[in-house]
C-alpha cells in the first residue's frame, strides 16, 4: 500500500542543500507542505523558491541544538498548519579522522548534533503526533552507522544509536499512530565532507573522492521518498558496495570487518 503525501506537512531538518534540499524538491512534487529548516536563512529561502508552488511551503530557521529553539519552530509550524504530519531528521555532521586523532570536545559536539539534537526534537514533534493520533518520524543515518569505517568512529557511533533508539521509538508508540523509518544512505555526492569535523573540530574543506562519485542527492531523494510512502521502515540507499556491506554486517560481520580493513573510504 502506498501513502500519499498529497497536502501532509513535512517537516526537514538540515534542508538547506545537499540531501535535505532533493528531499524538499521530491515531496513538494508529490504534494507535500514543506516546512525548511537549517541555521541559514536565506539559503532556506533560496531553496522554498524553487520549489513547487512555493507559497504552500514555510521557513522555519532552526539551531537544532537548542531546544529552545526546537519548541519556538513547532510552535510556529503548528500555528501555520496546524499539525506535522512527518519529521525528517536530517541536520547532522561528519566526521573524518583517526579514533585516535579525535578529541573527547569533537565526540561530543558530533553527538549533540547527530544523536542528543535528533532525539529532543523528536520527543517534542511526538507530542503533537500522539494529540494528533498520527506521524512519522524518519531519521537519516548513514551506512557508517550499520558497520563503522575508518575516519567515522564518533559519527558512526552517533549514527548507530539514532538508529537504535528509533527501533525503540517504534515498537513503543506503533499502537498510538506512529510510524518510524530509518534511512541509511551511502555515498551522496554533497557537501557533507567538506563541512566535516577532524580531530580538533575543525572543517575538512575538501570533497572526498569516495563523496564526489557517489549518488546524486536527487537520485537519492526518488529512492528515499518511494521507498517511504511504501511504508518502509529500513532503507538502505546506495551503491552495491555500500549495500552488500550493510548485508554483511547483519549476516556475516567477521568478513566484513576483513574487507573494511582492506577498503578505501576517504
Amino acid at each position: 500500500m502506498s501513502v500519499s503525501l498529497q497536502d501532509k506537512v513535512v517537516w526537514i531538518t538540515g534542508a538547506s542543500g545537499g540531501i535535505g534540499e532533493a528531499l524538499a524538491h521530491e515531496l513538494a512534487k508529490a504534494g507535500a507542505k514543506v516546512v525548511l529548516s537549517a541555521r541559514r536563512e536565506a539559503e532556506l529561502q533560496r531553496v522554498q523558491q524553487s520549489l513547487l508552488a512555493p507559497e504552500r511551503h514555510l521557513c522555519v530557521p532552526l539551531d537544532v541544538c537548542d531546544e529552545a529553539q526546537q519548541q519556538q519552530a513547532l510552535d510556529a509550524i503548528v500555528a501555520h498548519y496546524g499539525q506535522v504530519d512527518w519529521l525528517i531528521n536530517n541536520a547532522g555532521i561528519s566526521q573524518r579522522a583517526l579514533v585516535m586523532d579525535t578529541s573527547a570536545a569533537t565526540d561530543r559536539k558530533i553527538m549533540e548534533i547527530d544523536y542528543f539534537a535528533q532525539v529532543a526534537l523528536s520527543r517534542r514533534v511526538l507530542a503533537v503526533m500522539l494529540k494528533q493520533g498520527h506521524g512519522q518520524l524518519v531519521f537519516i543515518s548513514s551506512v557508517a552507522g550499520l558497520v563503522g569505517t575508518q575516519f567515522r568512529g564518533s559519527y558512526s557511533a552517533a549514527k548507530a544509536a539514532l538508529h537504535l533508539w528509533a527501533n525503540s521509538a517504534r515498537a513503543e508508540l506503533y499502537e498510538q499512530g506512529i510510524r518510524v523509518a530509518v534511512v541509511f544512505p551511502g555515498f551522496v555526492k554533497t557537501a557533507v565532507s567538506m563541512n566535516a569535523l577532524t580531530g580538533n573540530g575543525e572543517a575538512l574543506g575538501k570533497m572526498d573522492d569516495a563523496q564526489a562519485q557517489g549518488m546524486s542527492a536527487e537520485e537519492f531523494a526518488k529512492i528515499t521518498v518511494k521507498g517511504l510512502c511504501r511504508g518502509k521502515s529500513y532503507l538502505v540507499v546506495g551503491g552495491f558496495k555500500e549495500k552488500f556491506a550493510s548485508m554483511l554486517g547483519r549476516f556475516a560481520p567477521e568478513l566484513l570487518y576483513k574487507l573494511i580493513r582492506k577498503s578505501k573510504v576517504r
